[in-house]
């Protein structure tokens, strides 16, 4: 059985995720937008889904936009946004070089419109300078946007710091939290973030479900215009039904990751470790400082071997990936890596292996132990 070490990419739905949508699609299939009780019984199930994903980064409820992934949410904070800069004349944007393309893009968007992008270069560990992104701030600029934790290579970036050096500014300040939201705790509940972008199937809930979390400040909401028109529903955001099977289940994951997070943060730096252990003898490169890196992912090079020699020789053992998976279907280099100065023979050979606590010690020692022969084997 091969070994599944792409949760980065997306990660196994929780069993008990699962039952309580299942559970919704048998009981609560009604409209949340109806009157009867149907309605009434989805908008609830709605309601208790805000209240668990609000938690966990201390919003309120009316604070939870949902939509169908940190994607979307992504491109509502960024494109949304733009036309409150245009009406107060401020179109300037910070944001860094080491962002996923969901960021990247509409950010080259609003270039092409005619907004300024500073674009703020990561250190050689994988990590942007906090002071780095604030002296980059202007009396122009509209919005800071850094993601929380890099998808390819998991260093985590020093968001608080960049939302208390905000404190007294007016500029929004939105984080792309898809590999950290559940996992990252603390950071998130920083009250000078503005917007947060949400992923379900980043923390063992179901794909194609995601929020955005827009905290009033001053008690009003961030001026975000929609990117779709329609029903009105969610603060007129994100028009549409509301798929409540789907957003159950986000509530749950979202519940259960800080329920369990110490636990699943142990049994992911033990099964780290042992990983590190194991392929030393490989001599691998590391791409990102393993102190600032989370503990359920790793990007590595090895000597004289290029990703697709690993992945083919890893082909029936385990699952990994060349870095981000939009990157694998473009087939561009990672520009993640780039960035950090790593040279192209190593780029080129990057792989990233991500796990969980859901994945079984023994199946990973035994599927390492084959990698590594294989892996001689194949330079």
């Amino acid at each position: 059985m091969t070994l599944y070490l792409d949760c980065n990419a997306s990660a196994p739905i929780d069993p008990r995720v699962l039952q309580a949508m299942i559970d919704c699609y048998r009981e609560g299939y009604g409209n949340a937008g109806s009157p009867h009780v149907f309605g009434q019984r989805a908008k609830q199930a709605v309601h208790r889904a805000r209240d668990q994903i609000a938690s966990v980064v201390a919003a309120r409820r009316h604070e939870v936009v949902f939509t169908s992934g940190a994607t979307e949410s992504n491109n509502l904070a960024i494109l949304g946004l733009a036309p409150h800069g245009e009406t107060i004349s401020k179109r300037h944007i910070v944001s860094t070089r080491l962002e996923h393309h969901a960021v990247l893009e509409p950010l080259n968007l609003l270039q092409r419109q005619g907004f300024e992008v500073t674009w703020i270069e990561p250190q050689p560990d994988g990590a942007v300078v906090a002071s780095d992104v604030l002296q980059a701030v202007r009396e122009e600029t509209l919005l800071v946007s850094v993601m929380q934790v890099n998808n390819e290579t998991g260093v985590c970036q020093p968001i608080d710091a960049i939302a208390t050096g905000l404190a007294s500014r007016e500029t929004y300040f939105h984080v792309d939290a898809a590999q950290g939201f559940g996992k990252e705790l603390a950071p998130l509940k920083h009250p000078r973030i503005d917007l947060i972008s949400v992923s379900g199937h980043k923390i063992f809930g179901p794909q194609g479900i995601g929020a955005l979390i827009t905290r009033r400040r001053n008690s009003a909401l961030p001026p975000i215009q929609p990117l779709m028109h329609g029903g009105g529903q969610e603060l007129g955001l994100r028009p549409g039904t509301l798929p409540v099977p789907l957003i159950v289940g986000l509530g749950v994951a979202a519940q259960l990751a800080v329920q369990e997070w110490s636990s699943r943060r142990a049994i992911c730096f033990q099964l780290r470790e042992r990983l590190l252990e194991q392929v030393a003898p490989l001599e691998p490169s590391i791409h990102g400082d393993p102190k600032l890196t989370v503990p359920h992912a790793l990007n590595v090079s090895f000597p004289n071997l290029d990703s697709d020699q690993v992945i083919n020789a890893l082909w029936e053992v385990a699952a990994v990936s060349d870095g981000a998976a939009c990157t694998s279907i473009c087939a561009t280099a990672s520009h993640v890596l780039a960035s950090m100065g790593v040279r192209p023979p190593a780029i080129d050979g990057a792989i990233r292996f991500s796990w969980s606590h859901l994945t079984d010690p023994q199946q990973m020692e035994q599927a390492i132990e084959q990698l590594v022969v294989r892996l001689r084997s194949a330079g």
